[in-house]
């Protein structure tokens, strides 16, 4: 049973429920319970105060559901044909979405299956659920970390960066230093993503294993054409050596389903929603953001980000740093836009152009040095 705020408890499992209402608990006020069959417990439910419980997607004996509305209880239904729990009270981990060994049968392409047909309103309910829950579970884990004294970094940058290039290790690399200080969080996809939660994971390691586990990686540079052999090389990685997954976060969504999660992301906040995907992954990073070189979706996060930067005060600005002058200057010059959006504002000090990985860590290093 997981405390939370005030009296609010969950329960997940009958035997949990059982343990608890033996020990005299004569009132669920405030109790969440998740996915439980109470087919069986018609009486245990009318020997017990129901007032302010919430039902999430619990099975019950007929007349059992109109009973506990009656009583004061927020019954909310089983939603059938929905591929992942709406309900989940944790993050996922890479092997909760990679949990068959085939990736089409895997609960990360069956739920991106599911998103490409036609919805009905049970399936835009799921989602939104499943949403919530998801944001509800990152909101606790971004707390704990921060009530450990940890600060979280984002690392964005291009999906289409293949494992064996020399800026995808870099990439790696600079993770693996800052990790040494924060947590590291990416969108949770491959490339540059994939790049940053591995030196992240990695962010104990010695720079020899880091060296090590970027040679076995570049045997499958690629998740085309298979998803599986990419997946597969990198899972071997990752039980290969002893890492640290609380440092790596990942915020992927199945809105790029097709692009599928990396595995060193300790936690996966994994949403259906794109929009509510990008926010919150900009909102978790408190101690700035590395832009590494990257097309649209990186380009909408650098400017989304300065949007969130330009109408803060001065004590709510969070580091920008582009990594690459040529590339934000010339390829594309999202540099002297933001230069000049930053001009006069709290954000000016905040937005940084350079070059390498030692520039980086300059500018964000350690809360010690901020």
């Amino acid at each position: 049973m997981k405390h939370h705020r005030g009296r609010h408890v969950d329960i997940e499992s009958v035997a949990e429920l059982d343990e608890h209402l033996a020990a005299g608990t004569g009132s669920l006020r405030g109790w969440r319970l998740r996915s439980l069959d109470l087919t069986s417990r018609s009486t245990t439910l009318r020997e017990t105060e129901l007032a302010g419980a919430t039902f999430l997607g619990c099975d019950f004996a007929p007349g059992d559901v109109d009973y506990a509305e009656d009583e004061g209880a927020l019954v909310m239904p089983v939603i059938p044909e929905t591929p992942v729990d709406v309900y989940r009270s944790q993050l996922y981990t890479a092997d909760d979405l990679y949990d068959e060994p085939v990736y089409a049968r895997s609960l990360d392409a069956r739920a991106y299956a599911w998103l490409q047909q036609p919805l009905d309103a049970d399936d835009e309910l799921a989602i939104t659920l499943h949403d919530h829950a998801i944001d509800a579970a990152l909101e606790t884990w971004v707390r704990a970390r921060r009530e450990e004294g940890t600060r979280i970094v984002g690392v964005m940058g291009g999906h289409a960066l293949e494992r064996g290039e020399e800026a995808y290790a870099d990439a790696a690399r600079l993770a693996q230093h800052l990790a040494r200080h924060h947590i590291v969080a990416t969108g949770g996809g491959p490339g540059a993503m994939e790049a940053a939660n591995l030196g992240a994971y990695l962010g104990g390691s010695s720079k020899e294993v880091l060296e090590d586990a970027l040679e076995a990686l570049a045997a499958v540079p690629t998740f085309r054409p298979s998803i599986r052999e990419w997946a597969q090389v990198a899972q071997d990685v990752r039980r290969r050596v002893e890492g640290t997954p609380e440092r790596s976060l990942g915020i992927p969504t199945w809105h790029y389903g097709h692009e599928p999660p990396n595995v060193f992301a300790g936690a996966i906040a994994k949403y259906f929603r794109n929009a509510t995907r990008e926010a919150v992954l900009l909102e978790v990073c408190d101690r700035g953001i590395v832009f590494l070189p990257g097309a649209g979706g990186t380009v909408q996060e650098v400017f989304q980000d300065a949007c969130e930067n330009y109408y803060a005060d001065t004590s709510a600005v969070a580091e920008m740093v582009l990594v690459g002058r040529d590339y934000w200057t010339n390829e594309l010059p999202a540099w002297p836009l933001l230069q000049a959006l930053s001009r006069g504002r709290a954000m000016e000090g905040h937005v940084h152009l350079v070059d390498t990985a030692e520039e980086v860590l300059d500018v964000i290093g350690s809360d010690a040095n901020r």
